[in-house]
């Protein structure tokens, strides 16, 4: 089969495509054959050895795939062959088949392409976790979303509008202030590339203010990181929640003052943690998501798909982060 692997530290241009030995089912494994893999930040990462996970070499990155089991190992009575999955799997995703445990399967629902269901569990798992787990958010909340109009940004507007807050949505441009309200953002904040001088940090916070309210951002979906993150600390309400997704405009160096100020709460989000330690919780959440789903409450926006040999340039458009919504790598049938 043919595999996209990682071979050496490095970007895009290190992923060489191979061809490698069809894996086989262990016990309480499935081997899926894969449809489907969706990129996300993590993968620009982990090529690079600058992820919290480091795996051995040669490896394939891509963290979430859709696909049909194949084949099944001892034990496993649960799934059959033919049966349609979706599994979170960390990284080996950009391969045509893949032996997986079954604790990390959910079952794709009716009427659900592959593309959509591999754009789901990364960016709409840690989303609904951030948001309740982590963000208690709740009917009339203002959700503050930084990076809306990636795929995780876009799935934190979509969520929060299907939990009742009033979104308002960060972004760098606007193609995607467009792509946001598309979403359902009430509000849109179009911010210029950092870095930021003390001028330009306070221009975005009365910005962020201006949007928010008077009251400020019950929550604040922080995606971006860098010198984005204390403008948006700035515009948090009384009690509010600041939620630490991501930083890839770099990790932003906080003025704990503030946190005092506001009697405010800075919370890291960590959803890859939160399915192995709670992973019925994780569960519940997912079940809520095919839910939504299926109401038509949430629905991925992938606005590009490549095929396997050309996945290295998938990671690359995410680094450069110029895309918008799901950039998702497709195996032939």
């Amino acid at each position: 089969m043919k595999a996209l692997l990682n071979k050496e530290v490095g970007g895009p241009e290190t992923l060489v495509l191979e061809e490698i030995d069809d894996p086989v089912a262990g016990k309480g494994q499935v081997v899926v054959k894969i449809a489907a893999c969706a990129i996300n930040f993590p993968d620009t990462l982990i090529i690079r050895d600058m992820y919290q996970v480091k795996p051995g070499r040669p490896f394939a990155p891509g963290s979430e795939i859709s696909g049909t089991v194949e084949s099944v190992g001892e034990g496993v009575t649960e799934w059959q062959v033919g049966d349609r999955v979706l599994a979170g799997i960390g990284y080996g995703g950009l391969v045509e088949k893949l032996a997986v445990d079954t604790s990390r399967l959910f079952r794709i629902p009716e009427g659900v392409s592959f593309e959509t269901a591999a754009s789901l569990l990364m960016t709409y798992g840690t989303t609904i976790h951030g948001l309740k787990d982590r963000g208690h958010i709740k009917a009339g909340d203002t959700l503050l979303v930084l990076g809306a109009a990636g795929g995780v940004g876009l799935s934190a507007v979509e969520l929060g509008k299907a939990f009742g807050a009033r979104v308002v949505a960060g972004v760098s441009s606007e193609a995607k202030a467009d792509a946001a309200r598309k979403a359902g953002a009430d509000e849109v904040v179009i911010y210029p590339r950092a870095p930021f001088d003390k001028d330009m940090s306070k221009d975005l916070a009365g910005k962020f203010k201006a949007a928010c309210g008077p009251e400020g951002a019950n929550i604040v979906f922080d995606i971006v990181g860098g010198d984005y993150s204390e403008p948006a600390l700035r515009s948090i309400a009384w009690e509010g929640r600041f939620l630490v997704v991501g930083f890839p405009a770099g990790i932003a160096k906080m003025p704990l003052n503030l946190t005092l100020l506001k009697s405010c709460d800075i919370c890291g989000v960590f959803w890859g943690a939160f399915t192995m330690r709670e992973p019925e919780r994780n569960a519940r959440n997912i079940e809520e998501l095919f839910d939504l789903l299926k109401a038509g409450k949430i629905d991925p926006l992938i606005s590009e798909t490549y095929p396997l040999e050309k996945g290295a340039d998938a990671i690359r458009a995410l680094e450069d982060r110029k895309a918008i919504g799901k950039l998702v790598v497709t195996m032939e049938s």
